[in-house]
């Protein structure tokens, strides 16, 4: 008598190799904590998603550098999930950033938000290396330059190292590295950047985000980077991939979309839905983790708006998180303020306490809970 076949054990060992592989970094000698914080964001996304807001510890709106303030927490009684940064100006040896905040207070910040159980994110507004410009100077075809055989590779490179010493000084209680979700050339798909797809070709970029990613790694020896392609203004699959460096140099895809007019709620909300299908299929298929990188509506004009327009844009895709802009509050040089996040006796303060309750979004308490920079994914 032939004994009865189960194909269960089998299903349920593919379950556990695609679990696997979708856990897994593009970089093989990433720290043990590194691995165990991608693994934990992926297991998390399929449940929840992270809020963060950038440089929400350094400043918010009427106030600067005063310890344990963030607005965030002031309006929702917690600190954001994800924290954001920008080592802007690092390129020059600067002593602050390209929105003033002292690299040396980033560091601490970013310690801080670490031992809390946070996950941090650094994105990267560097100059132009070939005309001196700034990060929004799209005169010339600055990715060549900056390539292997370009005129200015070797000044690229003395720029790689002074973010490479910051990368490195970044180190947790037990002088372990924290790992960090870098976000170069971000938003690449856009026309702003000098790295923007109107002053280079795919191919170009394709060959700078992976000099920089080897030399990164295997010349600078760090082993704490999740990397984050990032693109905005993007229509198709085709689109969204046509830069993209390659499954061994990314571990996130995700894009940035932000809302500009009070009248085009439903535009906005049906936009992002579109572009967070195309980014979590993709996402789902090449085993990545997909985000949202940056989004927000300045100066929040909607009291609803984070219940009734990022919630609903958002709430059926397995996006790991999502991050607002920052808020910097009155500008002199706009002559008006400037901020993404709620801010306490702000317009949208109710309503983003009602989003911060939602218990699909996780903020800093919950999320620290989870542990997740221990191997394990509960």
């Amino acid at each position: 008598m032939l004994k009865k076949i189960t194909l269960l054990p089998l299903v349920i060992a593919l379950i556990s190799l695609q679990n696997v592989l979708a856990q897994k970094l593009s970089h093989s000698n990433s720290t043990k904590e590194t691995k165990a914080l991608y693994q934990n964001l992926h297991a998390l996304s399929k449940k929840y998603v992270l809020f963060g807001h950038q440089d929400d510890l350094a400043y918010g709106v009427g106030w600067k550098y005063q310890e344990g303030r963030s607005d965030v927490k002031e309006t929702a009684g917690d600190y954001p999930a994800v924290y954001g940064w920008d080592i802007g100006r690092i390129e020059h040896g600067s002593a602050n950033n390209i929105d003033g905040v002292p690299f040396e207070k980033m560091k601490t910040y970013i310690k801080a938000g670490y031992e809390r159980g946070a996950v941090i994110t650094i994105s990267w507004h560097f100059d132009n290396p070939l005309t001196g410009g700034s990060s929004w100077d799209t005169t010339h075809n600055t990715v060549k330059a900056i390539l292997p055989k370009g005129d200015k590779h070797e000044l690229y490179k003395q720029w790689l190292d002074k973010a490479a010493n910051f990368l490195l000084s970044l180190k947790g209680p037990k002088g372990e590295y924290i790992p960090v979700l870098f976000r170069p050339f971000h938003e690449l798909t856009g026309r702003w950047f000098w790295w923007g797809s109107n002053t280079t070709t795919p191919t170009e970029m394709k060959e700078i985000w992976q000099f920089t990613t080897d030399y990164l790694r295997n010349t600078k020896k760090i082993d704490h980077l999740i990397m984050v392609y990032n693109t905005n203004d993007f229509k198709t699959e085709a689109d969204f991939l046509r830069s993209y460096p390659g499954d061994d140099y990314v571990d996130v895809l995700s894009f940035d979309t932000y809302q500009f007019d009070l009248k085009k709620k439903e535009n906005f909300i049906q936009e992002i839905k579109r572009q967070s299908e195309i980014v979590t299929k993709l996402a789902a298929e090449k085993n990545k983790l997909a985000a949202f990188a940056e989004t927000g509506f300045e100066n929040v004009p909607d009291p609803n708006w984070w219940t009734g327009t990022l919630w609903p844009a958002i709430k059926d895709y397995p996006l790991s998180y999502v991050l607002v802009w920052r808020n910097a509050g009155y500008m002199p040089s706009s002559k008006k303020m400037h901020y993404y996040a709620p801010y306490k006796g702000g317009i949208s303060a109710e309503d983003f306490k009602r989003f911060s309750q939602n218990p699909k979004v996780l903020l800093e308490k919950k999320l620290r809970n989870k542990k997740i920079y221990q191997n394990q994914t509960n």
